[in-house]
């Protein structure tokens, strides 16, 4: 997956660049305040390529990501994730796996990549969230399927030798 530097981007789009506001203040952001926005992400974005109306997902992120995303715009970026078919209401089942620690990339935005284990297809995500209005918002956005290696079965042992006869 694709770095997120700003923005909206999903599979295989290139990323939307935007700058970054000015440092604000912001809490701390807590382990279970962390999952909750991720699993609030996932159902959003579940809910999004379900329907077809990215309007809810745009309208709950951060200013920054609204005025460079419109309806159109972030249909177009998951269409290939919609298009997949891959059910992301089992990542609320799931406690996410990270890839490197969640972590502050400048004051007032936070960024988070991992995945949820699934099968035969884990769900990777890279998501940045900005503290904005009081609150941590959707920043930039990826996501996309991964498919999981397969377990090999384990080299069964070679059968003993047969006695030889005298």
């Amino acid at each position: 997956m694709k770095p997120i530097l700003a923005l909206a981007l999903a599979l295989t789009t290139a990323p939307a660049f935007a700058q970054a506001p000015a440092p604000v203040a912001a809490p701390t952001l807590e382990q279970h305040e962390l999952m909750k926005l991720i699993w609030s992400t996932m159902a959003a974005v579940d809910q999004a390529n379900r329907t077809g109306n990215y309007s809810v997902l745009r309208d709950l992120a951060a200013p920054g990501f609204q005025a460079v995303n419109d309806q159109a715009k972030l249909t177009a970026i998951f269409a290939n994730l919609r298009a997949s078919g891959v059910d992301l209401s089992s990542t609320l089942l799931l406690a996410p796996t990270y890839r490197v620690p969640p972590q502050m990339v400048q004051p007032g935005l936070v960024r988070v990549q991992g995945a949820f284990g699934m099968r035969p297809n884990a769900i990777s995500f890279d998501l940045a969230y900005q503290f904005s209005g009081g609150q941590w918002r959707l920043f930039g956005i990826g996501v996309s399927p991964v498919a999981m290696p397969t377990q090999q079965a384990a080299p069964q042992a070679a059968p003993p030798p047969k006695p030889k006869g005298r």
